[in-house]
């Protein structure tokens, strides 16, 4: 049983071969190359160097793992008739699946297995690139990509970039993390005559021609440090986004759960088909904040960071977004709205602080409205809707001096809802009672209180109540039909007993809704 000595065939310019290996090569029994493909391997031609390439594994292999396993099967095998040396491009231990699998596999059949120093592409890199690697970086391999963490902090190199295919699919990863215009360094025959380093933004990386087995791609600067923020109105940088939390082990849950062997629910769902249970979400969050539920708040909000992870997973699968590009559009956003909080600006006042947050949200618009009040969603709730209506409206000057005015208006819609009443036509009166529904929203509003919190807190309120009485009929142990209306309604107003005893402890939906805009800001 012979020993397997393992040799590296140098970054490709043959001098940069150390002497050890290419003494072993050429005093070899049996010279075995990884592959034939490599700048190197002209030298051993020249100097009339036996040896055997193994290139036919990879032709024949369905896998790269299949390729690596025939490779090293093979090797071993030969070390029946004696030693064997086994060369591969730049160093054994750099990037070299066939050498960790031959160790081990050696071991297990009691074969020696030696591993001889040599040089790999990286020093080169090093020097070329004037790149000291002591303060930390970060290799992998091409098909490693979707393994690199958002919150890398190393400059990264990335080996190995094949062809235009692996580009495309490397660069779609890099781009989630980095963005489109990251300004990375393509890396080409290094140490070869035609050696080329050129700057190159990630979106045009599958477009270059100077890709094959033998580039890398060096990313020098980490991504939360090469991040730009938003821009002010003048056109000055504002401070780096930084991420406060990281979102991918659930982005990468919801890829597998979307993946080939995922989840069948999962996987037939689009934008359309979640509508509902995103809608469903957000009321099960208002209700545990009127609840006071710290524990379901906590878990509501998971529920809508999993609506927006599955949003978008799908739009990324389509090629038009991702989580991440939602993360960084959202953070340049709030400090593209806040210049008195990220630059010199001083906040004038508050009302100006309103003034301007709306001239720069106006600004932001994907279109032009060609009416003030298609910026509404129509989608809204209708009482939220009437809301934002007369409130947009109302920027505009078209609204009454006061508010007794607004009362008036009450109380004249309100008798044209009691006079439809009396007419007995039920159209009419769907009619005036929107009226008058329509009029009350602005009356809230003129007083700070959004109609919708306000019926959502009445309607909570009623629901607690009511609860409460049927408690009260059932601990009875008597039928419903047994009470009269007088006696339920002292079991209702019981109800409102506790309530206040209860008051102050307890965060109603007071609390959440009656805010001012400006208080929110």
């Amino acid at each position: 049983m012979g020993t397997i000595h393992i040799v590296g065939l140098g970054p490709g310019d043959a001098g940069l071969i150390t002497l050890t290996a290419f003494r072993l090569m050429k005093e070899a029994r049996c010279l075995l190359l990884r592959t034939a493909v490599h700048p190197s391997v002209s030298m051993l031609d020249e100097a009339h160097i036996a040896y055997e390439a193994l290139d036919r594994f990879y032709e024949q292999g369905t896998s790269f793992e299949n390729v690596y396993q025939g490779i090293t099967g093979y090797v071993l095998d030969q070390a029946a008739g004696g030693d064997v040396v086994y060369a591969v491009p730049g160093s054994p231990v750099v990037a070299e699946r066939t050498v960790l699998m031959l160790e081990k596999q050696g071991a297990e059949r009691h074969i020696p297995v030696v591993v001889h120093p040599g040089m790999s592409f990286l020093e080169v890199m090093y020097t070329r690139l004037r790149f000291d690697p002591v303060n930390g970086v970060t290799i992998i391999d091409s098909s490693d990509a979707g393994q690199v963490p958002r919150d890398i902090s190393t400059p990264l190199i990335v080996t190995q970039v094949y062809d235009r295919h692996v580009a495309s699919d490397l660069k779609l990863s890099l781009m989630d993390i980095y963005g489109d215009e990251y300004e990375a360094q393509l890396v080409y025959h290094v140490s070869l005559p035609d050696e080329s380093i050129q700057p190159i933004k990630l979106y045009e990386l599958d477009r270059c021609d100077h890709i094959d087995h033998l580039t890398s791609l060096f990313l020098p600067v980490p991504p939360l440090q090469s991040r730009t923020g938003a821009m002010t109105t003048e056109g000055e940088e504002l401070p780096d986004a930084e991420m406060p939390f990281d979102i991918d082990p659930l982005v990468q849950v919801m890829a597998r759960l979307r993946g080939e062997h995922g989840c069948p629910w999962d996987k037939r769902q689009t934008h359309k088909t979640l509508r509902r249970f995103l809608i469903e979400e957000v009321y099960e969050m208002l209700d545990a904040i009127d609840q006071n539920d710290i524990d379901g708040i906590r878990e509501e909000l998971g529920d809508i960071l999993y609506q927006v992870v599955i949003h978008a997973r799908i739009a990324e699968e389509e090629g038009l977004f991702s989580a991440q590009d939602i993360v960084n559009d959202v953070t340049k956003k709030m400090i593209h709205r806040h210049p008195h909080v990220f630059t010199d600006k001083p906040l004038e006042n508050r009302h100006m602080s309103m003034v301007n947050w709306d001239r720069l949200k106006q600004s932001e618009r994907r279109q032009q409205h060609e009416h003030l009040l298609d910026g509404v969603v129509k989608g809204l709730p209708s009482l939220l809707s009437a809301y934002k209506l007369q409130e947009k409206s109302a920027k505009k000057g078209f609204e009454w001096d006061t508010a007794e005015q607004v009362v008036a208006k009450v109380h004249e819609e309100w008798q044209e809802f009691l006079d439809a009443v009396a007419e007995g036509d039920r159209d009419h009166m769907e009619e005036e009672a929107g009226d008058v529904l329509f009029v009350l929203a602005n009356l809230c509003r003129r007083y700070d209180i959004e109609p919708e919190c306000a019926l959502h807190r009445a309607n909570n309120k009623f629901r607690s109540r009511f609860s409460y009485v049927e408690d009260c009929v059932r601990a009875s142990g008597r039928d419903w039909s047994d009470f009269s209306l007088d006696e339920l309604d002292a079991f209702w107003q019981k109800a409102k007993e506790e309530e206040r005893k209860d008051a102050g402890t307890k965060l109603d939906g007071n609390d959440r809704c009656n805010k001012s805009k400006e208080d929110l800001q």
